[in-house]
């Protein structure tokens, strides 16, 4: 059995479960450049679950990005077996501020616990202290048409 591509993907829902190091990057490679208000990030403590509703810019449209306009997609990122949650640069007393998603950073602690940190822009960064990695990206709507119609640009 072969591994699966972006192409195989088509014009699909992303459903993907991360369960270690190297699934982690390639969600984190999904969801980079995501935007979504503050007001949009939850953590339950009983459940152990932090949770957040994205909207993520369609990187998997790859080279198809060039012959419409880029799209972005509503999705649900959730990180369970959350211990603890810790933010440092964001004013979370604001409920109008809108955060942008650069990366999910993994440091490995002792037995399989870790911290995933959430990057943000502008020197943001939300810290999930987990018990093991087990994060779960779902797109819940259909893709958009960018509002800005580009594609994010990082520059060289």
């Amino acid at each position: 059995m072969a591994d699966a591509r972006f192409e195989d993907g088509g014009e699909g829902p992303l459903r993907l479960k991360a369960l270690d190091a190297d699934d982690l990057k390639v969600v984190s490679a999904l969801i980079q450049d995501a935007i979504f208000p503050i007001t949009e990030m939850t953590w339950d403590r009983k459940k152990r679950r932090f949770a957040m509703l994205l909207n993520r810019f369609r990187w998997e449209e790859g080279s198809r990005i060039r012959e419409h306009p880029p799209e972005r997609v509503q999705s649900v990122l959730v990180i369970d077996d959350a211990l603890a949650v810790a933010s440092q640069g964001i004013d979370r007393g604001d409920p109008e501020t809108v955060l942008s998603l650069l990366a999910l950073d993994w440091a490995a602690g002792e037995d399989g616990t870790g911290r995933i940190t959430l990057v943000l822009a502008g020197d943001g960064a939300v810290a999930v202290d987990v018990e093991c990695i087990d994060v779960t990206l779902r797109d819940v709507t259909r893709p958009y048409v960018a509002p800005s119609r580009k594609v994010p640009d990082h520059g060289e």
